[in-house]
């Protein structure tokens, strides 16, 4: 479950989103670096992860695919930059076919406005003895994507946050 203690910004080039998760940061950390954690919370409310793969060192890759109600696969992909155990990822973030070669946003019927490639930036600490995540995801032109991605992001930590309990 999440606290009372969530934000979100937006502008041209970011979404921000703030959660306070209650567990510990060691198992929030675990459950965004362990492939079959993830399937179980990554994509919007009403869609599945069949599959994730993360090789987590820089230079590193993650592939992940996420499945809507009427079983179309949508596949992202990104490098990993940064790495502090425990305590932030930095990674790319793009769009990508099943083999995790990147396509443009066209590709999953979205604008082409949207950029080949975003950057994700992660950050867990501890905070009452809980975790705060937040979670920054540059690259967005504002409009309907953006807020597209905004409630896929909500709705993701709205999973993780009972995957937590």
């Amino acid at each position: 479950m999440t606290s009372k203690m969530e934000s979100q910004t937006r502008n041209e080039k970011e979404l921000r989103i703030v959660r306070v998760f209650d567990a510990p940061r060691e198992r929030v950390w675990k459950a965004w670096t362990d492939p079959e954690q993830v399937k179980s919370w990554w994509g919007p409310r009403s869609f599945t992860a069949p599959f994730a793969k993360i090789d987590l060192r820089v230079g590193g890759k993650y592939l992940y695919c996420m499945r809507s109600p009427d079983g179309k696969d949508y596949w992202s992909t990104g490098v990993y930059r940064e790495i502090v155990p425990l305590q932030r990822i930095v990674a790319t973030d793009s769009f990508a076919d099943e083999k995790g070669n990147v396509v443009p946003a066209t590709h999953y019927g979205m604008s082409p406005d949207l950029p080949l490639e975003f950057v994700v930036t992660v950050t867990f600490e501890e905070y009452q003895g809980k975790t705060r995540l937040t979670l920054k995801h540059t690259g967005f032109p504002s409009g309907r994507d953006s807020e597209m991605a905004s409630q896929g992001w909500n709705e993701s930590f709205d999973k993780l946050a009972e995957t937590l309990k």
